[in-house]
């Protein structure tokens, strides 16, 4: 049998991949050079719907037996921004003071090649197969619209019978420490525009006129300024967050006919986005009897309930690096949002303070205790 890649190796090697979103950059390529000789048997899926780019993906499987874990992640990435910017080629794959700087080092190609280590060096030491069966679920929508990704892939799980028993998401979810945190949950998000109608007139004469400013404002006044809830037992509060406020009037002495603003509300497991919006709704309609409300739901809240994925990821970061990580729900939404509804979904990964940012970096030692990490919770999962 191949032996099993280096995860600081692969993690490099996928970097040097420019798998900016929408483009696969030869990263699926690679993935699939490496796993093949492995014994995994891949699929290229490509998917596309109108109005949005085509999409590749990748599902790799070795094993045919049960209980089976899928691991799910993505190798597209964000733009790096200036590449002057940076201390190294963004897309170099360079070690600088012990750790791999490049776009998509934490989230999530540094990941994705962690638990490609961990699952060949599993079955090398059984002889090809790892008890049970492995599989990975990579995405290159993932950081886009999500559209052609991970929620295809699945439906072409569903029609096939590639049902898995759990799903290890390899976001990072880490805070201060490597695996201090596992996610069981994610909160909910929903963007809301909410334009305000009034009657334009003359400053000078605002008895002629009817302010949606000022509506605007008492508006959005009521809306920051109550809470939808005090949390719950494994989320913190829900949150809402004014992003933009327009009212593109260039003149100082005319009162507009609209206002309009932008907002995002994170809803924890009290609420599903019906009950967010009228929410809303009845906080806007006391002072503003004229308005449009556009939302669009990127995600409702969920949450996979302790059990054998947490246990097995809880005791394996135990063991490993001698610490007990807490069971989370914060940050942003994931592609876990959709995997919920196909089995139960945990999320484990690298340090995420540095994702998305200039030097994006993932530390020697947090690839290779990761890999350690996601091997043992695979012998636990898998009973090796």
């Amino acid at each position: 049998m191949t032996q099993p890649p280096d995860p600081v190796e692969l993690t490099r090697r996928l970097i040097r991949c420019r798998s900016v979103t929408p483009e696969e950059g030869g990263a699926l390529d690679l993935l699939q050079q490496v796993l093949e000789p492995l014994g995994f048997v891949c699929h290229r899926l490509v998917f596309s719907e109108d109005g949005t780019p085509n999409v590749d993906n990748l599902y790799a499987r070795l094993g045919t037996g049960s209980p089976h874990l899928c691991f799910a992640g993505h190798t597209d990435v964000v733009p790096p921004g200036n590449p002057d910017d940076w201390r190294v080629d963004p897309f170099g794959g360079e070690v600088v003071d012990d750790a791999v700087i490049g776009r998509g080092a934490v989230d999530m190609k540094g990941a994705v090649a962690c638990f490609v280590a961990a699952a060949s060096r599993l079955a090398a030491g059984r002889g090809g197969e790892p008890g049970g069966s492995v599989s990975l679920l990579i995405t290159g929508d993932e950081e886009g619209p999500s559209i052609n990704g991970t929620r295809k892939v699945l439906d072409w799980m569903r029609e096939r019978g590639e049902v898995p028993d759990y799903c290890l998401v390899g976001e990072p979810s880490s805070g201060t420490d490597l695996c201090d945190t596992i996610k069981i949950g994610r909160r909910g998000s929903m963007n809301f525009e909410l334009t305000v109608h009034g009657t334009q007139g003359h400053s000078a004469y605002p008895q002629h006129a009817d302010n949606p400013v000022h509506r605007l404002v008492r508006g959005l006044h009521r809306l920051t300024g109550d809470r939808l809830d005090e949390g719950s037992e494994h989320f913190e509060p829900s949150t809402l967050q004014v992003t933009s406020v327009d009212v593109g009037n260039p003149a100082t002495n005319v009162i507009p006919a609209q206002a309009t603003a932008r907002f995002n509300v994170r809803f924890n497991d009290l609420h599903d986005s019906t009950a967010v919006e009228r929410w809303v709704r009845e906080r806007v309609e006391p002072d503003a009897p004229r308005f449009d409300l556009a939302v669009r739901v990127s995600g409702e809240s969920f949450l996979c309930t302790p059990g054998p994925l947490s246990d097995a990821l809880s005791a394996a970061v135990e063991e490993k690096l001698g610490r007990t990580p807490i069971l989370g729900t914060g940050g942003g939404t994931s592609d876990g949002r959709f995997i919920k509804d196909l089995c139960p979904v945990a999320e484990l990964g690298l340090k995420n303070a540095l994702a998305h940012q200039v030097d994006e970096r993932a530390p020697l030692r947090d690839l290779r205790d990761l890999t350690d990490v996601y091997e043992v919770a695979l012998k636990r999962l898998l009973a090796c």
